[in-house]
């Protein structure tokens, strides 16, 4: 993921906010707030053929149609393998393995680096992910009932981590 990739993953990110079952954001960040908040080396987009081109377009596979990223789960030293990450697809390109080369993608370059637990929260309403997660080897850890709100809200959600099989 680049500076170049900036409105592609942030659009991305807002279609994610408007489903109300991604995030409990509500607004997108401006681009340096996005970068300084997750870690550079484990932020990656997923290009293809955009899967709703405009009438008459080109196809080319350079439309980012995904992205994920993972931010520090602590400043603390004890905690410097362990990292919370966040995909999200196109809404035209869902149920054609995006998520999943993306977490193939992210799970290499975080053992690589010594990552040993991958951590996310997810909506229980969000069966996609759930399924997506549990597919590439995340555990439910628990659930966090009434967390927070959104718009008005009390909210759920569903702990999952991965456990590296071959850090720590």
């Amino acid at each position: 993921m680049t500076d170049a990739h900036a409105w592609p993953v942030l659009s991305i990110y807002q279609s994610g906010i408007d489903t109300h079952n991604a995030t409990f954001e509500t607004e997108v960040p401006d681009w340096t707030a996005f970068g300084t908040s997750r870690l550079p080396h484990h932020r990656f987009v997923a290009l293809g053929v955009d899967p709703s081109p405009r009438l008459g377009a080109v196809p080319s596979a350079t439309t980012v149609l995904g992205w994920i990223a993972a931010s520090p789960t602590s400043k603390r030293p004890a905690y410097r393998g362990v990292v919370e990450h966040s995909v999200y697809v196109r809404p035209d390109a869902a149920g054609r393995g995006v998520g999943r080369r993306l977490l193939e993608v992210f799970i290499a370059s975080t053992e690589a680096a010594g990552i040993w637990t991958i951590t996310t929260a997810v909506f229980p309403e969000n069966v996609a992910s759930l399924r997506l997660h549990a597919g590439a080897g995340f555990r439910t850890v628990g659930t966090r009932e009434r967390v927070a709100q959104l718009h008005g809200r009390w909210r759920d959600t569903v702990l999952l981590e991965r456990r590296s099989g071959v850090v720590g």
